[in-house]
C-alpha cells in the first residue's frame, strides 16, 4: 500500500470491483437483480479461506466503512426515488393496507424470533428485513440496536434468499391464482423484500405490474424511519433504566458500617461509562426523509435523478458484498436452523396477508 493510503482503502476498492463483477452477472442474467447478485458474490467470497483471511486483515477496514457508511449513503439517496404525491395517489386504503402487514409482520417476526431464542438482535433485524425493505433495513435498524457483524449476517444471508425464491415462486403462481398484472404487481410491492428483487419480480409479468409494485414497494421502504425511530426510543429508555440500576448498586451500602466501598458520593449520583446512547432518528434515516421531502416539492431534472440514482444503487450494491463477505455458511450450518424457521415463516405470513390484502383491494 502507497505511504499515508487509508487503510479502508483496499476494502472499498475490492467492494467496487465485486460490484462491476455483480452488474455484469447482471447482464447476462437480467432476471438475477444487481443487488442480489452482489451479495450473493460476497457470500461466496466469504467462504473461500484464503479470502476470509484478507478479510479478516487487511481488507476489514474498508469492508467496514463499505458495510456502513457506504450503506448509510445509498438508503439517502434512495428518498430521491419516493414522491409523496405517488404515495397519495394509491389511496387511503392501500396505505393503511401497507402500515398493517409491515407493523403486523414485525411484530410477528420479532416475537417468534425470541420464542425460538436468536440470539442477539437478530430477531429485531429479521423482522425488520421481512416486513420492510430487505438488506438496506437490517443495515438502518442495526445502526440504532448497535449490532454486531456477526448478527447482520444470518438477516441478510435469509432475505437474500427468500428474496430470491420470490423472483421465481411468485410469477409461476400468478395465472393459477387468477391475478392480472396490476393485481400481481401489488402482490410484490406488498411482500418481496429488497427493492431490486422487486423490480425483477414484477417486470416478468410486465410494465403495469411493475409501475404498480415499485410504488407500493417504496411506500413500504418509507416506514423504515417510523420504524427505526420506534426502536431508537425504545433502546435509549432501556439504556436509560440500566443507568438507574448500576447507580442504585454503586449507591447502595455494602459494608458493615453501612458506608459504600469503591465508589464515593459523587460517583454514585453521576451517570456510570456507557456507551453512547443510539440516536432516536439516525441522521442518515433524517437524510431518507429530506431526499423524499425534496422530491415531492423540488422539481429535479431527469438527468440528476438518473445519476442519483445509479450512485445509489452502486453504493448499496458495494454495501451488500460487504455484508454478504461476513457471512460464514459454516456458522449457519451449525447455529441458523432456528433462524431459518423465522425467515420462511416470515416470508410465508407475508405472502399470504399480502395475497389476502389484494383480493380485498382490488
Amino acid at each position: 500500500m502507497a505511504l499515508g493510503a487509508p487503510r479502508w482503502l483496499p476494502g472499498v476498492a475490492v467492494a467496487g470491483l465485486a460490484t462491476l463483477v455483480a452488474f455484469s452477472l447482471h447482464l447476462l442474467v437480467p432476471a438475477i437483480p444487481l443487488l442480489t447478485a452482489a451479495v450473493g458474490l460476497g457470500m461466496l467470497v466469504g467462504q473461500i479461506p484464503a479470502t476470509q483471511r484478507l478479510l479478516d486483515t487487511v481488507l476489514k477496514p474498508g469492508i467496514a466503512v463499505a458495510a456502513r457508511r457506504l450503506l448509510r449513503i445509498g438508503i439517502v439517496l434512495l428518498g430521491l426515488k419516493l414522491s409523496l404525491f405517488d404515495i397519495a395517489g394509491l389511496g387511503w386504503a392501500t396505505i393503511v393496507v401497507i402500515v398493517l402487514i409491515v407493523g403486523i409482520t414485525f411484530a410477528a417476526t420479532l416475537g417468534l424470533g425470541k420464542l425460538l431464542r436468536l440470539p442477539g438482535t437478530q430477531p429485531i433485524l429479521i423482522a425488520a428485513g421481512f416486513s420492510i425493505c430487505g438488506a438496506s433495513a437490517v443495515g438502518a435498524m442495526s445502526a440504532v440496536t448497535r449490532s454486531k457483524d456477526e448478527d447482520q449476517a444470518t438477516p441478510i444471508a435469509l432475505v437474500t434468499l427468500c428474496g430470491t425464491l420470490a423472483i421465481f415462486i411468485l410469477p409461476a403462481l400468478r395465472l393459477p391464482l387468477g391475478l392480472d398484472a396490476e393485481q400481481f404487481g401489488l402482490w410484490v410491492g406488498l411482500s418481496v423484500h429488497d427493492v431490486g428483487q422487486v423490480v425483477a419480480t414484477a417486470t416478468i409479468v410486465g410494465p403495469t405490474a411493475l409501475a404498480v409494485a415499485v410504488v407500493v414497494k417504496l411506500t413500504r421502504v418509507l416506514t423504515l424511519a417510523p420504524m427505526v425511530a420506534i426502536v431508537g426510543l425504545i433502546e435509549r429508555g432501556r439504556d436509560r433504566r440500566a443507568d438507574r440500576v448500576e447507580v442504585a448498586a454503586a449507591a447502595k451500602p455494602n459494608t458493615a458500617d453501612g458506608t459504600t466501598t469503591g465508589a464515593t458520593a459523587t460517583d454514585a449520583t453521576a451517570t456510570p461509562p456507557r456507551a453512547r446512547r443510539p440516536a432516536i432518528v439516525p441522521l442518515f434515516i433524517a437524510g431518507f426523509l429530506a431526499a423524499v421531502v425534496l422530491r415531492t416539492f423540488v422539481p429535479l431534472p431527469d438527468e440528476l435523478l438518473s445519476l442519483a440514482d445509479t450512485l445509489q444503487t452502486t453504493l448499496l450494491a458495494m454495501a451488500l458484498f460487504a455484508l454478504g463477505s461476513n457471512i460464514r455458511f459454516a456458522t449457519l450450518a451449525r447455529t441458523g436452523w432456528r433462524a431459518l424457521i423465522v425467515g420462511l415463516t416470515s416470508w410465508a405470513l407475508i405472502a399470504t396477508m399480502s395475497l389476502g390484502a389484494v383480493a380485498i383491494l382490488t
